[in-house]
């Protein structure tokens, strides 16, 4: 079932600049996914880029960055 608000939502990734371990790189992220992401970092008090070079460091080769962000804040709100 698709609700209004799944309508309302922004299907499009949008860049967004990170550092990981002082190097600058991008990730394409749905604002939503985005937003859950920041709000997760600032919740555990712990800075965007700390918390993006920790995912980094360990998703392995398989998945992309972006795709390990999106899980990352999946299995946040799963609990």
């Amino acid at each position: 079932m698709v609700t209004n608000a799944m309508m309302a939502m922004n299907s499009r990734p949008q860049k967004h600049s990170l550092t990981l371990n002082g190097h600058r790189t991008s990730v394409s992220l749905e604002d939503e996914f985005w937003t859950a992401f920041r709000d997760i970092a600032a919740a555990q008090n712990t800075p965007i880029n700390v918390l993006a070079a920790h995912i980094d460091h360990a998703r392995g080769t398989e998945i992309g960055l972006a795709g390990a962000i999106r899980l990352f804040v999946l299995r946040h709100y799963r609990g």
